[in-house]
């Protein structure tokens, strides 16, 4: 009765089985165990950078101007994503606001009108003062600001560090005024 290639074909596929489940096991854990060490794995300074938007001259007195910065986490194969925008706001020679573009509401990209002096948001109707607060619409808090300091004549800012309600509680750093007027 115990035929012995019935015995191998059984052994066999079990043992065909194990490997393939812990294939199947190795794929779903690879992924799951970068997320969960990846914190501590990390050995990037992109967090804590800070990067130019440019020369303080660049952005005269009582105006607020465009600005890009290349994200300090970014990838060869990012391409022109890397480049992102920011509004500065330059109220005197050594004092600014730098905004996100993104609308507090959703996320859509603001644009500064200079005649109304006012930020406004074209996809709900968000509006936001110069100084970046809530004027109107649907948005609940004005424009997320970043961290900023002046080094060697360049206006630099905090770009690892995404704006956020959070970060703008924060921000006892020296060299960071929070504007409000």
């Amino acid at each position: 009765m115990n035929d012995p290639t019935q015995h191998s074909r059984r052994v066999f596929l079990m043992k065909l089985a194990i490997l393939l489940n812990g294939i199947v096991g190795t794929v779903l854990a690879v992924p799951i165990l970068g997320y969960l060490l990846g914190p501590v794995l990390k050995k990037d300074s992109s967090y804590n950078h800070w990067t130019s938007l440019g020369s303080v001259g660049q952005f005269p007195v009582g105006q607020t101007r465009l600005a890009n910065y290349h994200n300090p986490a970014s990838v060869a194969w990012d391409g022109q994503t890397d480049t992102i925008p920011c509004w500065v706001r330059c109220i005197a020679t050594d004092k600014f606001q730098v905004f996100a573009i993104n609308c507090a509401h959703l996320g859509c990209p603001v644009r500064w009108f200079p005649q109304s002096k006012l930020f406004m948001c074209p996809c709900h109707g968000g509006v936001y003062y110069q100084n970046g607060a809530r004027a109107g619409g649907p948005p609940l808090r004005g424009l997320f600001e970043y961290s900023y300091k002046i080094a060697g004549g360049q206006l630099m800012i905090k770009a690892g560090e995404l704006p956020t309600l959070s970060t703008h509680a924060s921000l006892a750093e020296p060299g960071h005024s929070p504007c409000v007027g």
